[in-house]
């Protein structure tokens, strides 16, 4: 049951975020508010956001055109005592990939793998997240390796695997690289345990193996 003073303090979070420039809160904003759609993250946060601006957004994120609506609609709504979870849920995961130079990883993501910028933050940017579906990855600028080349190399250390649900979707995929020219570690291959998969580079030497069935 949505509780109306929980969702003004939504309201008001989301506004403290934006009067503090954290930029992951920009794609929100300009998913969710139509006047917003069409600038981007830095001007998002430039521009003039009020508490009304962040309670529009919380009544949409919810179903409802406006702020005044969503009042309207809880109180009409009869009161129902929810019961406490007796579990928490883990909603997803998000891979944190280490990588020298934000931009040009986030470009080889986005040109190459058909992913799609989140956000980016800082200036020069040192933090991103890239997404592709129901995938979310996580690149962190660092100044050195953290690890040596050579033993990632030896041993295939996987920085992260990613899955597709039919055997039809990973050839699609595959093809859909190889046509992007993207440069693979392992081409597509059946594997004993019953899946197929392909394994790619990203400029940081970052391993990247992407499977799904074999049939």
């Amino acid at each position: 049951m949505r509780n109306l003073e929980n969702l003004k303090k939504q309201a008001k979070l989301i506004l403290r975020w934006h009067r503090q420039r954290h930029f992951p809160v920009a794609p929100q904003i300009r998913g969710l508010m139509p006047r917003f759609q069409n600038m981007s993250d830095s001007e998002i946060l430039a521009a003039s956001f009020k508490l009304a601006d962040a309670q529009e957004m919380v009544a949409r994120q919810h179903g409802f055109d406006s702020w005044q609506t969503l009042k309207t609609g809880l109180s009409n709504t009869p009161r129902k005592r929810s019961a406490s979870p007796s579990k928490a849920t883990i909603a997803g995961a998000e891979p944190q990939l280490l990588v020298a130079d934000i931009r040009r990883s986030c470009e080889f993501f986005c040109e190459k793998l058909g992913f799609s910028l989140v956000f980016s933050y800082g200036n020069p940017p040192y933090y991103a997240q890239v997404g592709r579906d129901a995938a979310r990855l996580n690149l962190r600028c660092v100044e050195m390796p953290v690890m040596e080349s050579t033993i990632r190399d030896r041993e295939d250390l996987l920085s992260v695997s990613m899955t597709v649900a039919t055997a039809g979707e990973i050839k699609l995929l595959f093809l859909e690289f190889q046509s992007a020219g993207v440069t693979f570690r392992q081409k597509l291959k059946k594997q004993p345990w019953g899946a197929k998969n392909f394994v790619v580079q990203d400029p940081d030497g970052n391993m990247l193996l992407f499977a799904g069935p074999a049939e």
